[in-house]
């Protein structure tokens, strides 16, 4: 019975990462039903991206408020999580506060007083966030996409975020030993006063009770992340170092479209003289994206990778008109067909298996996609190096080139130049015309 607990909480440590070890799996499967792209070009400006924007989250703070309190709540998510090691030594081995044994007082003080004063920091942060969604209602936060569970998600994750700093807090106050150490009690030297009448049993019981809810919270939350938005807080390292770091505007060129161009221009010329490494990829068997398996591993990336945030929707022109376009929903609709198809995979032992809907149509209008203006908005606002025109393009290509479903104003303009050589309908002869109007 000695080692009961030690049983359980390693019981529960291997089952909670086991979970989120096979969800991982999954994602990484899901995201490499894609085509594979090459990343291996300017490394180190990739690099220089994941220190300035994911660690730095130097776009974030663009909008003041939020992105200090999304600094506070980020440092302390990462420092106060330092704390786990501890925890989960302490769970497997029967020792308590083993870092107190082995550490400097000093430096074991410092550390856990900054634990607390961050998690303090984090609880204010936290609720101002949710006056933010809740009462004060940020106009991006009510979008048609944010009903139901995008909004539940968001403040579930706040929940969450207070009970595990409300029980971290409560652990340290009820721990007779810490507070009679009289180190790192920086803010629980405050509350301990609270349970100044409570027996040293019952205060050791309440300590122990918070001990155990947060070591299964965080276990929990680490679970909860496949399928939440916040899932960002894994993926965003990832996803900015594989995001595009050509200029903003510049889009890619089919080879096999390429090589058409170059065969009208030169019939003499060689369109395919191509390196072997190349050459089976120049026809593609589809033009554009009509479903996600379409998309490349990175656009499945970024799907993932969204945090909801809205910055993107709040940015584009074409929403802001009262069109349905919203950058913000691309993703998440891209994001929600992914995990569609996986399921799919699942039921279906490893194989997909057509179910009759796709990503166009079913989940993406024509509509939204020809009310894009291309302006690149919404990519220079994300916060995580997300690209939802890059998906809407390459959905458009798909309209154009496979269905040729472009609007009548596209259909017109381009056939004037195929004819004229000029978007305008007039033939190439009378181009010089209006010189001779007086």
């Amino acid at each position: 019975m000695e080692y009961l607990p030690n049983i359980i909480f390693a019981i529960l440590l291997i089952a909670g990462i086991g979970y989120f070890a096979n969800n991982v799996k999954k994602l990484i499967r899901n995201i490499k039903l894609g085509h594979k792209v090459n990343a291996d070009d300017n490394k180190s400006e990739r690099w220089k991206n994941v220190v300035n924007i994911a660690l730095g989250q130097s776009k974030l703070i663009k909008r003041p408020v939020s992105g200090f309190l999304h600094a506070i709540v980020y440092v302390g998510f990462v420092i106060i999580n330092m704390e786990v090691l501890e925890i989960i030594i302490d769970g497997l081995f029967g020792t308590h506060r083993i870092g107190q044994e082995y550490l400097p007082a000093s430096l074991y003080g410092f550390l856990i007083g900054s634990f607390e004063v961050l998690a303090v920091m984090v609880l204010v942060s936290v609720i101002i966030f949710w006056i933010r969604r809740n009462v004060i209602k940020i106009k991006r936060f009510l979008s048609s996409e944010m009903k139901g569970w995008p909004k539940s998600d968001g403040n579930i994750i706040l929940y969450f975020e207070v009970v595990l700093m409300c029980l971290f807090l409560l652990m340290n106050a009820t721990d007779t030993s810490f507070q009679a150490s009289n180190s790192g009690n920086i803010i629980t030297q405050f509350i301990a006063p609270w349970f100044s009448g409570f027996e040293l049993e019952t205060l050791h019981t309440i300590e122990r009770i918070a001990w155990w809810i947060h070591i299964v919270g965080i276990l929990i939350f680490l679970n909860y992340l496949y399928f939440s938005k916040h899932l960002h807080i894994l993926l965003a390292f990832p996803n900015v170092y594989y995001g595009s770091v050509e200029p903003k505007g510049k889009f890619n060129n089919l080879e096999a479209v390429t090589a058409e161009v170059k065969l009208m221009m030169d019939p003499d010329a060689d369109p395919y003289a191509a390196p072997p490494e190349t050459a089976e990829d120049e026809v593609p068997a589809k033009f554009g994206a009509s479903d996600v398996m379409d998309l490349t591993q990175v656009q499945l990336l970024n799907a993932y990778t969204c945090t909801e945030c809205g910055r993107c929707t709040s940015a584009c022109p074409a929403n802001l008109t009262g069109k349905k376009l919203s950058p913000r929903k691309i993703m998440m609709d891209t994001r929600d067909r992914l995990e569609e198809v996986g399921k799919n995979i699942d039921l279906n032992k490893g194989k997909f298996v057509d179910d009759g809907k796709q990503l166009l149509g079913d989940y993406i209008t024509n509509e939204e996609l020809w009310a894009c203006t291309t302006c690149n908005a919404c990519v220079e606002e994300c916060p995580v190096s997300i690209n939802p025109l890059s998906i809407i393009m390459d959905m458009r290509r798909y309209l154009v080139m496979e269905q040729s479903a472009a609007p009548m104003e596209l259909n017109n303009m381009m056939t004037n130049i195929e004819n004229n050589g000029a978007p305008w309908p007039y033939n190439q002869m009378d181009r010089l015309n209006w010189k001779d109007e007086n």
